[in-house]
């Protein structure tokens, strides 16, 4: 059985419809990454697939017993408050201080743990969120644009130790993201969404598919292929590419 199975979903909101007859399974240990432009539905697909909202018409199965991990797409942290990593990682409720430790380190975080939240980069930020993710040992990881803000070589590294997460722990990934030559070349399954499923497939397919195209233009293919050009070479320690700096994105009510 698969981890998860989305049968003919479809969700309207406000007298719109959001998702039309979406469909898609995911299986044990692969990544799978959605890919859209705002507005077409990729968020409130997510939060359909953790059960935090009632679709209008069909279902989400899930395995039974499935664990889920999430890292959203933005957590504020009021910066006068003084909270290290390690009291982070034990809300809401209280883990090992081994448990929290295995978490970080397997999310490459691991001499964090004494460190103000205030005074993490957004690397490693986003690293942190993803320890405390999975300290529940997921079998399905989502993450809803988690690189948002960060630059480039930071967001490559961050879905490096992704890999690296579904190698070691065997989980399944599912992801968000407008990262498109990115985090496409980090996924077995790329999933395209614009209010439906417009196209699925390997990466190298979806970029060269029509409906693909025509949402994000041509030019997207040649980036992907100079990606999975560089990703063979050697990088630099994940970490010392975890540098943020400030994106806006503008996200209509759907997303």
């Amino acid at each position: 059985m698969s981890l998860i199975d989305v049968q003919n979903l479809t969700v309207r909101m406000g007298g719109n419809t959001i998702l039309s007859g979406v469909n898609f399974r995911m299986d044990q240990g692969e990544i799978v990454t959605i890919v859209g432009p705002n507005g077409s539905g990729k968020s409130t697909l997510l939060k359909a697939i953790v059960g935090a909202l009632r679709p209008n018409a069909g279902k989400v199965v899930r395995q039974s017993g499935l664990r889920i991990g999430y890292v959203p797409q933005k957590l504020h942290i009021d910066p006068t408050l003084p909270l290290t990593v390690g009291r982070f990682m034990n809300l809401p409720r209280h883990v090992s201080d081994a448990a929290a430790q295995d978490a970080l380190d397997e999310a490459g975080a691991g001499a964090l743990s004494d460190r103000q939240m205030a005074d993490l980069s957004g690397g490693q930020f986003q690293r942190v969120m993803l320890a405390r993710a999975l300290l529940s040992k997921p079998h399905l990881l989502i993450l809803d644009e988690a690189t948002q803000g960060l630059d480039q070589p930071g967001s490559a590294a961050f879905y490096r130790q992704i890999e690296q997460v579904r190698s070691d722990m065997g989980c399944a990934v599912l992801m968000v993201s407008h990262e498109l030559h990115v985090v496409m070349a980090a996924s077995d399954r790329v999933i395209c969404l614009n209010g439906h499923v417009c196209c699925q497939g390997a990466p190298e397919q979806v970029a060269s598919a029509p409906e693909y195209r025509a949402l994000f233009g041509s030019g997207t293919q040649g980036a992907l292929a100079l990606y999975r050009h560089e990703h063979t070479h050697s990088h630099d320690e994940a970490c010392a590419h975890d540098h943020a700096h400030d994106h806006s994105h503008d996200h209509e009510a759907a997303e």
